[in-house]
């Protein structure tokens, strides 16, 4: 059962080691660091993703920043609270790492960027258009953990994906494929005061309804 649920939240990512690691939090001991990773895209623009390490699994006083790092684990989510609100926190909790060389690094950048949820619709999906016409849906999936947690992951479709998407139901099982994406966006905090802030979200390539059984 715990091999079956930890199935259902893939990712893989290989890309360069962008900041130092910054301490987290401790859990029975053992010390998780933030560390950013640069991600390339098909495009020219690149994806900075965090990575959340345990201080067991590399020596975190050391500066890998340059380094080509890949990595697999899971995509995962914590409320972080923030006054009165409660704030998502998601990053890339690694399992296993290995540094690469140039030579090692994928020529196709869709490999350096793969990750696999199953899980539930959690809220009504957001189905909208753009200026141009362009069709999006917002999807809040909720992934199962073991010992009864669950990561709360936010997807985005296009197209006739998210024409799919739009019509799901809150409980509906999912399966979805696609990347980890970073994506800047402004907030507005007072009259005239604007904060930029990075949101973390999975651009959906592959999105399968599943069919519980009875």
């Amino acid at each position: 059962m715990l091999d079956k649920v930890i199935e259902n939240n893939r990712v893989c990512i290989i890309g360069e080691i962008v900041s130092e690691f910054t301490f987290s939090h401790e859990v029975f001991g053992e010390g998780f660091y933030i560390a950013n990773v640069s991600v390339n895209r098909l495009s020219d623009m690149v994806d900075v993703i965090p990575l959340m390490i345990s201080e067991r699994l590399i020596d975190v006083t050391k500066d890998y920043r340059g380094m080509k790092i890949e990595v697999a684990g899971q995509f995962r989510s914590y409320n972080r609270h923030e006054g009165t609100k409660n704030k998502l926190v998601l990053s890339i909790f690694v399992r296993e790492l290995r540094f690469l060389e140039d030579d090692e690094m994928p020529e196709e950048q869709s490999k350096s960027n793969q990750i696999f949820l199953d899980g539930y619709v959690c809220k009504p999906p957001i189905y909208r258009k753009t200026p141009l016409g362009r069709e999006i849906a917002d999807i809040l999936v909720a992934v199962n953990r073991p010992y009864g947690k669950s990561d709360y992951i936010p997807c985005i479709a296009w197209g006739r994906n998210a024409r799919f998407a739009g019509g799901l139901e809150v409980g509906a099982h999912l399966q979805v494929s696609g990347r980890v994406q970073s994506r800047e966006y402004t907030k507005k905090i007072g009259e005239e005061e604007v904060e930029r802030r990075v949101a973390y979200e999975v651009s959906v390539s592959k999105i399968d309804l599943v069919e519980d059984e009875e």
